[in-house]
């Protein structure tokens, strides 16, 4: 029989060698919640998967799991096999994991605390089956708790985070903890994204700064990190991520797409 130390280094072991098989690893935060973070993780992996980069999209949002959702896979089920969990293949290219796709009902609190919400983050670090990966993209929930924490203690050469935050002066301040957040763990900081950056009214096309703007070129600036860009609200970029549509592959001409097109290709150039 096996000890708890022997399973613990079996684990450690096997999340080595999983993440051994991973080019590139981003970190998606914010600090704040409704700021738009889980649109930017998986239009950033829809992205990335149609340039023809081998993708995973991991969502450690344990009690708020949208990624699913957003991509039509809310249906989806994880199989558990004797070599590992099998992540859920959206489109060509990309693979997803998320706890909503564990059996989980959507309606289901997840009411752990921290210790089971590290040892499940851990579990899909080291037990999914990745494969060879040119890109994993962590959705992780907002501030700077015990899941962003665990995902950036356990991942050995992140290549850095994106910060997602609106223009508005509350979400702007939680973002900065963000930044710092990343300093601290020594994590590079790939910039900050500014979302919701203005309303594209659909009828007449003004631009409408609902939230403010330009308070995420501002932060970036005087934090000295790069700011990636600001995308604009669109109603048909928010109902097709409800209907889980894949609007930035769909919709490519649309101004929130060329956005988000513009703010990869920087990641890209960053990263390498």
């Amino acid at each position: 029989m096996t000890t708890q130390e022997e399973q613990r280094q079996a684990q450690d072991a096997r999340l080595k060698k999983r993440m051994e098989g991973i080019k590139h690893k981003i970190l998606v935060l914010s600090g704040k919640g409704g700021v738009g973070k889980t649109t930017v993780s998986v239009n950033v992996a829809l992205t990335l998967a149609e340039k023809g980069f081998a993708v995973g999209l991991l969502d450690t949002d344990l009690h708020g799991p949208n990624v699913a959702k957003m991509l039509g896979a809310d249906n989806a089920q994880l199989l558990s096999y004797d070599d590992g969990i099998e992540p859920f293949e959206v489109i060509k290219n990309l693979k997803v994991v998320s706890l909503s796709m564990a059996g989980h009902g959507p309606d289901t609190p997840v009411i752990w605390r921290g210790p089971l919400k590290i040892g499940v983050i851990k579990q899909f670090l080291a037990d999914v089956n990745w494969g060879e990966l040119d890109y994993l993209v962590i959705d992780t929930p907002p501030g700077t708790g015990d899941e962003p924490l665990t995902v950036a203690q356990l991942i050995p050469g992140l290549d850095g985070s994106i910060i997602v935050t609106t223009p508005q002066e509350v979400a702007i301040l939680d973002s900065r903890k963000s930044v710092n957040f990343s300093k601290q763990l020594e994590v590079p900081i790939l910039g900050i994204v500014e979302n919701m950056s203005g309303f594209s009214c659909p009828h007449c096309g003004k631009e409408i700064p609902i939230f403010g703007k330009d308070g995420g070129r501002t932060a970036a600036e005087e934090m000295q990190v790069p700011f990636l860009g600001a995308i604009p609200m669109e109603q048909e970029l928010m109902e097709a991520e409800d209907r889980g549509h894949h609007y930035i592959i769909k919709s490519p001409e649309s101004i929130s797409s060329k956005a988000l097109r513009a703010i990869i290709d920087k990641v890209i150039e960053t990263i390498g």
